[in-house]
């Protein structure tokens, strides 16, 4: 507390999962061990009505080189944790300015 009264509490930045993040899932996976995936967050996807995160994955974690680059859907259902490595900043909405028909204005 401050001598004038109570402090506000800073804000903080909003958390939002943004196409470029690098990301570690954990989801359900074979008997009774979660299946870890770390990658590049690629976005969602709908399958049959299913939504599911789209990863794009390094070998960071894996034993197997030829994983990276691949992408693996993850049903939402099927995710326990999401760990956000590295967040990227969401890209800004770029609109071009509408185009005056030719030959109207002169």
């Amino acid at each position: 507390m401050s001598p004038n009264g109570p402090s506000a509490p800073a804000k903080k930045p909003m958390i939002s999962l943004t196409p470029g993040s690098r990301i570690r899932v954990y989801s359900a996976g074979a008997r009774d061990e979660p299946m870890q995936s770390v990658g590049t967050f690629r976005g969602l996807v709908s399958v049959g009505g299913e939504n599911s995160l789209a990863l794009e994955l390094d070998e960071s974690d894996r034993k197997e080189k030829e994983e990276k680059g691949r992408i693996r859907l993850l049903p939402l259902n099927a995710i326990m944790a999401i760990d956000i490595l590295h967040a990227a900043k969401p890209e800004e909405e770029k609109r071009s300015e509408p185009v005056a028909a030719a030959g109207y204005f002169r």
